[in-house]
């Protein structure tokens, strides 16, 4: 496959065929991302992604789940995208998942009948980073977003039908912020009822601002534990039907997942545990791996 720089994709998409339809970020200034600064945003030229298409139908027996890159690829005009999956469908008729990366702003930028043609062609799933439900700190990690169009755009993909997977970060708000992010995220995350719900815990980069604003005491770190209080205080806070819930990327401290509400109770009392015992969390040389 022919790939321009690095490559990211959710967790539930590390056995798909990753096609990167743009390159980069064409947001690129949150202050905690350091994931697409080695690239300038583009969209690469329909004939490119055909020729990668056909280059991985010419490569793999059996091709379950696309993924298209990079880091907002909904950002595509509806046609071209429609182009798109229409040709996965075409080479890979066992295909049974097309997922997508998609910012809130290029989710309001698209009609709902829009969204709705991208469904029926065959888009099962978005990924929206959500990261935080506060509006101040929003603001301070330059999202470009505020939470009222975070759950405008959550709700636009609810009613299409198209799954909707979404991601926080735990101790974004650091130690002065931890428990309006803890409850306004609960906020916005009830208002969407997302299907999937991700929980990562900050690791802050070198080269971002959000590590310049910890190097100079601006943002004060949460402990392991502090991390786990503020999750708890967002589970006690979140009002969802059916949504799976996991917080067990390499980044979190302690392993963590659910059904919600339906293994609320459960999940609270697994907080607790982790709150009492803090020698059960992982050690953090192993956060980045």
């Amino acid at each position: 496959m022919r790939y321009e720089g690095a490559v990211y994709r959710p967790p539930s998409e590390a056995y798909s065929l990753i096609i990167q339809v743009t390159l980069g970020c064409s947001h690129n200034k949150c202050t905690f991302c350091n994931m697409f600064k080695d690239k300038k945003f583009r969209v690469r030229k329909l004939e490119d992604v055909f020729i990668d298409l056909e280059m991985a139908r010419n490569y793999y027996s059996v091709v379950k789940r696309v993924f298209l890159a990079d880091g907002d690829a909904l950002v595509l005009k509806t046609e071209d995208l429609e182009r798109i999956i229409v040709k996965v469908k075409e080479l890979f008729p066992e295909c049974e998942r097309i997922g997508i990366y998609a910012t809130p702003k290029d989710i309001l930028r698209k009609s709902e009948e829009d969204l709705i043609k991208l469904k029926n062609l065959g888009l099962d799933i978005i990924y929206l980073g959500i990261e935080s439900g506060s509006d101040e700190i929003l603001n301070d990690i330059k999202k470009g977003a505020t939470s009222s169009e975070i759950i405008e755009a959550g709700q636009k993909v609810k009613k299409t039908g198209i799954k909707l997977s979404v991601t926080l970060i735990s101790g974004i708000g650091g130690k002065e912020k931890w428990k309006i992010h803890a409850v306004e995220s609960a906020r916005v995350i009830s208002a969407i009822n997302p299907d999937y719900l991700g929980v990562l815990t900050l690791i802050v980069e070198p080269g971002t601002e959000m590590y310049d604003k910890v190097g100079n005491g601006e943002v004060i770190l949460l402990s392991p534990k502090e991390v786990m209080i503020e999750t708890r205080e967002f589970i006690k806070n979140l009002n969802v039907d059916g949504c799976v819930f996991r917080s067990n990327h390499a980044s979190n401290y302690a392993p963590l997942a659910a059904t919600l509400n339906e293994e609320k109770d459960r999940l609270l009392n697994q907080l607790d545990n982790f709150i009492e015992n803090a020698h059960e969390f992982k050690n953090e040389i192993y956060r980045r791996l």
